[in-house]
């Protein structure tokens, strides 16, 4: 039995090495910089269903609240289940500041049972040079998010595997988390 070594802390840049850690099946998904639901609909050959849970204004935790520049302690949260015939195949959770979703971003941002990637991976949209901040975790009982996913999907394995994402929509930040679920295994990243 080989025995990894365990991860620093909680979550953990991609380009620190630490993606060797996770295991060999879902690093191609963790490290992949593209848009997560375009590389699936490819993989699978058809769209998405976009599921929403939740879209709502609430306060922020302090582990979420450190990626922002400014402080902040309301803001919209979106959780959606990217699905396949009705399968979860990811769970996204999305942090956009007030600040984030208005002026120009108003109106892009209304999203409804369109994918965020449609919007953050539009040519027109993304202005930033600059590779966006990416983390992976491995997720357990102890982590909010997990508990988060565990509430909407019971099937959940007791260790889950995520990748968070810092973008910038037109100069404002936007958090993007996506907690990998065991049936998107059965499709390889193309």
């Amino acid at each position: 039995m080989i025995h990894r070594r365990r991860l620093r802390s909680a979550w953990n840049r991609v380009d620190s090495g630490e993606l060797h850690q996770a295991p060999r099946k879902w690093q191609s998904w963790l490290g992949d910089t593209g848009s997560l639901t375009q590389k699936i609909e490819r993989a699978i050959g058809q769209k998405l269903e976009v599921l929403v849970l939740r879209d709502c204004r609430q306060n922020l935790n302090s582990d979420e609240g450190r990626y922002f520049h400014f402080k902040i302690n309301r803001c919209r949260v979106r959780e959606v289940l990217l699905c396949l015939n009705g399968i979860p195949l990811v769970m996204a959770h999305s942090i956009i500041p007030t600040a984030s979703s208005s002026g120009s971003n108003h109106d892009v941002l209304r999203l409804g049972k369109k994918p965020l990637g449609a919007v953050l991976f539009a040519k027109t949209r993304m202005h930033s040079k600059k590779k966006p901040m990416r983390e992976i975790a491995r997720l357990d009982k102890r982590s909010v998010l997990w508990k988060k996913c565990f509430k909407q999907f019971p099937e959940l394995p007791k260790t889950a595997w995520a990748r968070r994402t810092l973008y910038n929509l037109k100069g404002r930040p936007l958090l993007v988390s996506e907690v990998f679920l065991p049936a998107l295994l059965n499709y390889s990243l193309a």
